[in-house]
């Protein structure tokens, strides 16, 4: 049994860490932002000024009440028990300058009475600030837990390709947008569908989630290309009907399904996508598909039925498939992203190194302005006859859990 195959029963390849985007090592709300010892240096040197600043000043111009500004400080970079030691330490050293002066008893009192309120709301603010804090790490937990369920986290391997993606959705700190993609092993093979739901953003998170819940089952299921397609039509039309009687916008997805088997040719149905692009031998070039049907959802719209057709993927070759984030991206000048210019000088490139050059590319040509939301997958052949994996994929490629195995 091949490497790949071994691989597919779903266990993790060694030495890797799953991290999921915008999951971090752990909130610095709670704990500060700044070290105890840093902190405690920096508040004693300012009181030390302040208070010498004081001394200077004499009783025309009290600047120690100035102090009062420091647990407001603290309340935004510091922990709650920062924050409190350091209204603690204010309040200390406002009494202290005022048991040594020459003021009145009422502006003895006053003064401490200004300075306890004013630490008091600092606290209170920092404890609102953790508390919105981990309010918001619980929502992007609950965001990364969706995320998991509606886009695989790649690179994958199953036992006829490994996969490398990139996915940037267009609304900032979101997790899943308009975009879909999946890769499926399963009795026939692998499955792979990488679609474009109409719209942008949160907003069609309805009809890709439906499409893409449709096609982990068929994908499974059906032993055709073309009844796994069958299958995404039915599942976006229920979508639309759904959508219509809750008042929400209908739908399509433009989408494009590929099945991979054991020999060196890809199966393809093309519903309104953008054609893949071949990489091979130091050349890229767009792969020619005969028919493009349809989106899903508009199968009523047409009489054509939709069937397969097959190109040759060679062995060492990458599969690039894009949605039309990539190929519609503007640069200032309102200019398009020129994408087979660019894949011809990265022809080249492996799986992982196409897409680092795609992604810091577009992020160069765009200057950062994104106005849809964007997803590539690299497809190279994983060798199921005991051969290594590339180099490049050997050490990252995550297995696909639920693989078949004899």
């Amino acid at each position: 049994m091949g490497k790949g195959r071994r691989l597919g029963k779903g266990r993790r390849a060694p030495g890797r860490k799953t991290v999921l985007p915008g999951t971090d090592a752990g909130t610095t709300a709670a704990t500060g932002r700044i070290g105890n010892w840093a902190l405690a240096g920096l508040v004693l040197l300012l009181s030390a000024l302040i208070v010498l600043l004081d001394v200077v000043t004499g009783e025309d111009l009290r600047v120690v009440p100035l102090l009062v500004v420091v647990p407001a400080l603290a309340s935004v970079f510091c922990s709650l028990r920062q924050t409190v030691w350091v209204a603690v330490w204010i309040t200390a050293v406002v009494v202290g300058s005022g048991l040594g002066g020459d003021g009145t008893f009422w502006d003895f009192v006053f003064g401490i009475g200004f300075t306890v309120l004013a630490c008091a709301l600092g606290v209170a603010a920092c404890a609102a600030r953790i508390r919105h804090a981990t309010e918001m790490d619980r929502l992007r937990s609950a965001a990364v837990a969706l995320q998991r369920q509606i886009l695989r986290p790649l690179p994958v391997i199953t036992d006829q390709v490994f996969a490398y993606g990139i996915y940037e959705p267009i609304e900032e700190d979101r997790f899943v947008g308009g975009d879909i993609y999946e890769v499926v092993q399963s009795p026939y093979g692998t499955r792979v569908i990488i679609g474009d739901v109409q719209g942008k953003g949160i907003a069609a998170i309805g009809a890709g989630f439906a499409a893409i819940a449709a096609f982990r089952e068929a994908a499974v299921r059906e032993p055709t290309l073309t009844g796994v397609v069958e299958a995404l039509e039915a599942a976006v039309v229920r979508h639309n009907a759904f959508s219509a009687q809750t008042g929400e916008a209908e739908r399509f997805v433009t989408a494009l399904v590929l099945g991979f088997d054991e020999e060196d040719r890809v199966q393809a149905v093309n519903c309104g996508h953008l054609p893949p692009r071949l990489l091979h031998e130091g050349r890229a070039s767009a792969v020619r598909l005969e028919r493009t049907y349809v989106p899903l959802g508009l199968a009523g719209l047409s009489r054509e039925t939709r069937t397969a057709e097959s190109f040759a993927l060679p062995p060492g070759a990458t599969l690039l498939v894009v949605t039309d984030g990539v190929t519609e991206a503007r640069d200032a000048a309102r200019a398009f992203y020129p994408l087979d210019r660019r894949l011809a000088g990265w022809a080249g490139h492996g799986p992982r190194e196409l897409l680092d050059a795609l992604r810091v590319d577009l992020e160069t040509f765009t200057g950062g302005i994104r106005r849809d939301d964007v997803a590539a997958l690299a497809l190279g052949r994983a060798p199921g006859d005991g051969r290594p994996l590339p180099a490049a994929a050997a050490d990252e490629v995550r297995p696909v859990a639920g693989a078949v195995s004899d």
